[in-house]
């Protein structure tokens, strides 16, 4: 699939638009139909997957996680900066393919990376996918773009899977809400001798369409021997574990976590990665990269024991 093509013609249509400007439109509709397949993941390249104990069945071997909101490329270091520099979310800009390869140098040791706030190619990102781009960067042989907000030529918003494991499954959900528009992965990946399902998620704003979003997601996993729940939920861990649908799940994180948002001065810990209880965390941290206007959260997951295959 050709995710940077290049648009020829000149003169206008029979409905005044540009050519190129149809060509876009057009191109735009044929990526999102491409994108929403039976999508186990799209696999561009013949990188050796990190096959070690996490498929033979050793519980020692930890997976490396991180979850980061790259906010499309967008480096924000004051409030204001979402008024004046707003334009960045419309129109390209010099530096956002030097703050994606500093993404891509960050990323480049974990197993499997979900970024929320992705752009699948369009004016903003130079028609480039930046799930792609960042697989290629930090050689990635599996990655996966879901597209949630289509916005033509003018935005192509969603969220991105990077993995150096064989995926045995990924489904792509588009979640309930007030408005359209978020989305979650489910992926399934061989560890510890059994699988992990893993939930890729970005969640609203308003409180009342988290409520309908994770109920959704709690119905999907309920009955999943090991889970992590991972992404930008716009909340607190206290209320995803006290006061949400994930409270049946019994879901735990790090004892010690600290702040993801804003980059600039981080009060708020919106960012987040769950497991089960049959897993363990261990080095978790919140990077200091401030090149977004959320901090990257890294995690190890080990198996405490081995749970039993019904």
């Amino acid at each position: 699939m050709q995710l940077s093509p290049q648009f020829r013609g000149k003169g206008r249509n029979r409905l005044g638009f540009p050519k190129w400007e149809h060509s876009m439109v057009a191109w735009a509709r044929r990526w999102e139909k491409a994108s929403l397949v039976d999508a186990v993941v799209n696999q561009y390249c013949q990188m050796p997957e990190r096959d070690v104990s996490l498929a033979t069945g050793s519980d020692e071997t930890p997976l490396k996680l991180l979850s980061f909101n790259i906010q499309v490329g967008i480096k924000t270091t004051a409030y204001r900066h979402y008024l004046t520099k707003g334009w960045k979310h419309v129109l390209p800009h010099e530096n956002r393919f030097k703050n994606l390869r500093h993404v891509g140098r960050l990323i480049g040791e974990y197993d499997l990376v979900a970024l929320q706030e992705i752009d699948g190619g369009s004016i903003r990102s130079g028609f480039v996918n930046q799930v792609e781009y960042l697989a290629q960067a930090a050689h990635f042989p599996y990655w996966y773009a879901q597209l949630n907000r289509d916005l033509g030529p003018i935005a192509q918003h969603g969220n991105g899977l990077l993995s150096r494991v064989a995926l045995s499954g990924l489904e792509d959900h588009k979640l309930p809400g007030a408005l359209p528009g978020r989305g979650a992965m489910i992926v399934r990946v061989p560890f510890a001798g059994d699988e992990l399902v893993v939930v890729m998620l970005h969640l609203s704003l308003g409180g009342r369409s988290r409520q309908r979003q994770l109920a959704y997601i709690a119905e999907k996993i309920a009955h999943e021997r090991q889970v992590v729940v991972m992404g930008d939920m716009n909340t607190h861990a206290a209320q995803l574990m006290d006061h949400s649908p994930l409270k049946s799940l019994d879901l735990t994180t790090a004892e010690v976590t600290a702040p993801t948002y804003p980059a600039w001065q981080p009060s708020q810990t919106l960012d987040h990665i769950l497991v089960s209880p049959n897993l363990a965390i261990s080095q978790h941290q919140v990077l200091s990269d401030r090149i977004s206007d959320h901090l990257p959260i890294a995690v190890e997951v080990t198996a405490r024991t081995r749970p039993p295959v019904q």
